[in-house]
């Protein structure tokens, strides 16, 4: 990517779009048409722009489709991975290497409407750096994912370092200038609503309706994903989860004292053993693990090793 004209914080590309569409797909096959159906008008509007597909190789036609698309509008864009690197990977592939004076982060599956991009770059115009979407509903989800949405946003809120916004998940707009900030930022675990959060400056929200997926099968869990989604961004912004340890040890260590005293006091020995060692085992248990997500990350970031690695270009 050619980069000219340093203007403060501010990096000028040459003949940069407008705005940059990025979209992370696998397995899309039936959603890419509709999407960009959809799509391509409401960026006709803004001016001139490019639709980046940043796509995990997939078993079905998501890759040969999109690659069709491009012949018909040399717009879009795209990079095949070597292999499935996952979404956030992708997301941040896409959001590091586009070209637009704005970028976009949007999924492919119609959950989030298209037409709302539009709101979003008239409230960037207004000068803020960064204008995410908020969910004001959520149709069609189930009660599990809902409540463990609710309660991830809760502790993360709390615990957190940085405040991430709540209801929300990556479709948002930026500026170029958080762009390049995300760049200056070397973590491998790209948790991208905790990064931007980070990064700061002018942000606000454009509140919308998040409608049912419009065609095929999601390939997210909608239990077990939002469970490690809240885990990246707790144990990537918050340390909360390493006093929890402490804390843990001191009611441990205060319930297994006053078991010996009441069961001192009651003559009754016979299960305290037994209890000691199970109470006891199990909080060990927790403290080994939440210590291997941090090791693990630290292990992660010491490696150094790539986030993704791209085996073919689309009009790139």
């Amino acid at each position: 990517m050619r980069q000219t004209k340093e203007l403060g914080l501010l990096t000028k590309i040459d003949n940069a779009p407008k705005i940059s569409v990025v979209v992370p797909v696998y397995k899309e096959e039936d959603g890419i048409i509709p999407f960009l159906k959809r799509l391509e008008p409401v960026l006709e509007k803004i001016g001139d722009y490019e639709i980046i597909f940043c796509i995990d190789p997939s078993p079905d036609k998501t890759e040969e489709i999109i690659q069709l698309q491009a012949q018909r509008n040399s717009r879009i864009k795209g990079f095949i991975f070597s292999r499935r690197f996952g979404q956030p990977a992708s997301t941040m592939a896409g959001i590091l290497n586009c070209r637009g004076e704005a970028c976009v982060v949007i999924d492919v599956d119609l959950q989030d409407p298209p037409e709302l991009i539009a709101s979003l770059y008239d409230k960037l115009n207004e000068g803020y750096e960064v204008v995410y979407a908020k969910r004001r509903s959520r149709e069609g989800e189930t009660l599990p994912k809902l409540w463990v949405a609710w309660l991830g946003y809760k502790i993360i809120d709390k615990a957190g370092d940085v405040k991430i916004p709540r209801d929300t998940g990556d479709f948002r707009i930026m500026t170029r200038r958080i762009i390049e900030e995300l760049r200056n930022l070397p973590e491998s675990h790209g948790f991208l609503r905790g990064l931007v959060a980070f990064v700061g400056f002018k942000q606000t929200h454009v509140e919308y309706d998040r409608e049912k997926r419009s065609c095929g099968r999601g390939n997210y869990n909608p239990f077990l994903g939002s469970i490690k989604i809240g885990l990246n961004g707790l144990v990537g912004f918050s340390d909360v989860l390493l006093s929890f340890i402490c804390v843990a040890g001191l009611v441990v260590g205060a319930g297994g004292l006053l078991a010996i005293i009441y069961m001192v006091v009651s003559h009754d020995l016979s299960l305290l053993l037994p209890g000691l060692v199970l109470f006891i085992g199990g909080v060990q248990l927790i403290a080994v693990g939440i210590l291997g997500q941090y090791i693990g990350r630290i292990y992660d970031e010491v490696r150094r090793r790539p986030v993704y690695i791209v085996d073919k270009r689309i009009n790139i």
